[in-house]
């Protein structure tokens, strides 16, 4: 006798097993979630050389792009006499190859040329940092005092607040912090250590990386071709589509606003270095770096290099500080009116109030990392819940601008749209009264008399009034 499979009881046994299996997670979640953060952890560390891969991949993409379809191909279809299309197999191999070494020739070449302009000065600025610490100290001491001399009101304030909180500070210097400090020493130390550890095996992960890289930039149409592959046997034609095209929209907002970012970073970077010498900034070169490398963070970024840089020119000298607050204040409404937006544009379609947003949300998830790339990974999400918004209401028969529902109260037969018009003193004392006691709704003789004129028959409109001066009359009861 053939077995039979019911489909319906196979359907059930499936969503029942699907059911098991996220309340089992759900608990899991919910009581064992440091277990789940410990394995993520450890498995993040052991692909973290894969990730590193992918990124640097993925940021030498388009440099390797731009070399083979504006040199290699017009070169080699111009000595073969032929049509990229009609290149062999072999051929667009060897392209391949060298466009990649080439690509990694021009990388390390400019890491060289940054870093050989760059690492001097910036050793010789640490080094006069460190051996003139203490004379930047007399300086401030020296203009602190100079300050006091000058205002005898402000130097009256300090020593009232200095007599009245000293015996406290000394309370606390002598019970907590002396007894601390073992302990603070140790952890420096080994933080020291495993920050040395931390960086040795970065480094020995992004060489490992570099070399994954090269493997998938050699293959990148293939891996490419096969997650289409994937996509297209998982889902319908129609939602295999749509999710290829979110994919290259991702992809698009990522580095439209990562390189176009670095790009206005580098140079804001340039023009801080020459503003600076210009003003007469010290350690010109070190502020410029800070400032640059800071700027790739949208918003908080400038502030986050400028607040160091301030405290640093004025342990030097506290008039070229207030020059150096002004400049940057300048240099950033430029870079944020004027050199932003035209190498950025609209890229990520977001306003101030969400770019704030994504960086401060992001930024408390992921640290630097989150608020670097917290901006485009909003807009990402932002965009399909726009989609998302904008479909559901296609299919509703509404239209999707915002500016459509600025002033809507209500809506009627799905098209009649019926600005909001707030109730009048004595129509809210009579909804009170009622028993009604909601002010935001439109007033019972605006209702009656837009159902009125939106009503085919006149019969049906005296029905309908009779009916609400009856539940009138009924909650007045």
């Amino acid at each position: 006798m053939k077995f039979r499979w019911d489909k319906k009881y196979l359907y059930w046994g499936v969503t029942a097993f699907l059911v098991i299996c996220a309340s089992i997670v759900f608990y899991y979640l919910m009581f064992y979630s440091e277990n789940l953060r410990i394995g993520l952890r450890i498995l993040l560390n052991i692909t973290m050389p894969v990730i590193d891969g992918f990124i640097l991949a993925y940021l030498m993409a388009p440099l390797l792009n731009f070399i083979e379809k504006k040199l290699f191909y017009p070169i080699v279809s111009r000595i073969m006499k032929k049509d990229s299309e009609q290149f062999s197999i072999k051929t667009k191999k060897n392209i391949r190859k060298l466009g990649i070494l080439t690509t990694l020739l021009i990388v390390f070449w400019l890491l060289y040329c940054l870093f050989s302009m760059l690492m001097p000065q910036l050793i010789l600025s640490i080094q006069n940092i460190i051996f003139q610490f203490p004379f930047y100290i007399e300086n401030l001491n020296n203009w602190v005092l100079n300050l006091f001399d000058s205002n005898p009101e402000i130097e009256a304030t300090v020593n009232t607040l200095l007599n009245r909180y000293s015996s406290k500070v000394e309370e606390w210097v002598a019970g907590n912090l002396l007894p601390q400090m073992n302990s603070l020493i140790r952890m420096v130390s080994s933080g020291l250590i495993g920050s040395l550890i931390g960086v040795a095996k970065a480094f020995w992960n992004l060489i490992i990386g570099l070399i994954i890289s090269l493997y998938l930039l050699d293959g990148k149409e293939r891996f490419a071709g096969q997650g289409k592959k994937f996509v297209y046997s998982l889902f319908d034609i129609e939602s295999a589509n749509v999710f290829v095209s979110n994919i290259r929209f991702i992809h698009n907002t990522f580095i439209g606003f990562l390189g176009g970012k670095i790009i206005d970073s580098i140079i804001i970077g340039i023009i801080c270095y020459l503003g600076t010498n210009l003003i007469g900034t010290p350690y010109s070169v070190l502020i410029s770096v800070i400032i640059g490398v800071t700027n790739v963070i949208p918003f908080f970024g400038p502030y986050l290099g400028a607040i160091p840089s301030a405290i640093l020119i004025l342990m030097v000298d506290p008039l070229q500080c207030l020059y150096f607050i002004i400049f940057i204040l300048v240099l950033q409404q430029f870079d944020g009116n004027v050199l932003g937006p035209k190498i950025l544009g609209d890229s990520t379609g977001l306003n101030s109030f969400w770019v704030i947003f994504s960086i401060t949300f992001f930024g408390g998830l992921l640290g630097v990392f989150g608020m670097i790339i917290g901006v485009p990974v909003f807009a990402v999400i932002y965009a399909g819940i726009k989609a998302a918004t904008n479909r559901r209401l296609e299919d509703k028969g509404l239209p999707v601008d915002t500016e459509s529902y600025l002033k809507v109260g209500s809506i009627v037969n799905e098209k009649e749209f019926i600005p909001y018009a707030p109730a009048s003193r004595k129509e809210k004392k009579e909804q009170k009264k009622s028993g009604k006691g909601n002010v935001w709704t439109l007033p019972d003789r605006k209702k009656r008399n837009r159902s009125t004129e939106s009503c085919e028959n006149q019969k049906n409109c005296e029905i309908n009034n009779k009916e609400v001066d009856g539940t009138e009359e009924d909650s007045k009861q």
